[in-house]
């Protein structure tokens, strides 16, 4: 894939969102032991390309779904950073008014339709939506993120066929880091070629190195391109390595379920690193212009957390209230 088929304003772009996303997720995890968060956080720390890169690609008035380790997606999305931080302390600024924590964050303003914590929760309810696109014709395209281990659940199945038959505009996105909590990719399926599922239904597929950021998003683009044309859905598989165990900061049995070399290779390619090197080896970045980024993305940062803290919790008499049975 070449750099010069990307224009420079995009690519400075996709490194400021990279950035930005793992600035914060390592915030969240350094300060997570402190409990001032209240809710269980699935970090993306890794795969961050893989949500700049498909978002990058989208209008803001494209929809998303999201699934449970959806900070990446929520912000590259356009999501409201200081929103998204006073969720995870479960306050009334929040998202979804400190109702939802970190596995249910929304933002409507920006085609973020929610994040589903059960495994594959979110695949349908986009397909639903590209439905609804498709009878109205307004020129959307849906777009859900989902993990290796929902491959393997019924309703993807069901879902690609009704989003093929139908010619439905849905992007149905795998983020296959290999491991369902602590069981390998391998371990769960026979055939580990994800891309053969909606190859089945006659879906054009994808695959996109997650750490390759030219080739993720001009993989994306070519995605995104077939859904938006009306040729119907696309399939894009993205292998990234998840950096942090499933849940909470830090890994501190990795040991036990991953292979040495395995981790030291994945580890040893950072997706944040490696494209950082070939802006400044193609001058589309200097030191000025990295300091310029990561200095606002960490005056933003503070400003996100000062506002978590000093935000008011649901009041008692309100705690029911945008729940529904």
């Amino acid at each position: 894939m070449d750099i010069t088929e990307i224009d420079k304003a995009t690519l400075i772009n996709l490194y400021s969102v990279i950035s930005r996303i793992r600035k914060v997720q390592l915030r969240i995890e350094e300060l997570y032991h402190q409990d001032n968060m209240k809710t269980p956080v699935h970090l993306c720390l890794g795969q961050e390309a893989i949500a700049a890169t498909i978002c990058e690609n989208l209008t803001k008035q494209d929809y998303v779904f999201s699934n449970h380790r959806g900070h990446g997606h929520y912000l590259a999305k356009g999501g409201d950073l200081n929103a998204m931080i006073a969720e995870l302390h479960c306050k009334e600024t929040g998202c979804s008014k400190g109702r939802g924590g970190s596995m249910h964050l929304i933002d409507l303003s920006v085609g973020l339709m929610g994040s589903s914590s059960i495994v594959s929760g979110g695949i349908p309810l986009a397909v639903g939506v590209a439905f609804s696109s498709a009878c109205k014709k307004d020129g959307l395209i849906s777009v859900v993120f989902f993990g290796d281990a929902a491959s393997e659940e019924g309703v993807l199945h069901e879902s690609m066929n009704f989003a093929a038959v139908k010619k439905l505009p849905v992007l149905f996105v795998c983020e296959n880091n290999f491991y369902s909590v602590f069981s390998h990719q391998t371990t769960r399926q026979l055939v580990t070629d994800i891309t053969a599922r909606p190859k089945a239904f006659g879906i054009p597929t994808y695959k996109a190195d997650g750490r390759d950021v030219i080739d993720a998003y001009l993989k994306s683009k070519q995605a995104i391109e077939v859904v938006r044309g009306g040729q119907g859905p696309a399939f894009i598989e993205c292998k990234a390595y998840r950096w942090r165990g499933h849940a909470g900061a830090g890994d501190e049995l990795k040991d036990k379920y991953r292979k040495l070399d395995e981790w030291d290779e994945w580890m040893n390619c950072c997706p944040l690193q490696k494209y950082e090197t070939l802006l400044l080896d193609n001058n589309i970045l200097t030191d000025k212009i990295i300091d310029t980024v990561n200095s606002q993305i960490d005056v933003e940062i503070n400003k996100a957390f000062d506002f978590a803290n000093e935000s008011p919790l649901p009041r008692k008499d309100e705690l029911e209230k945008y729940l529904y049975g």
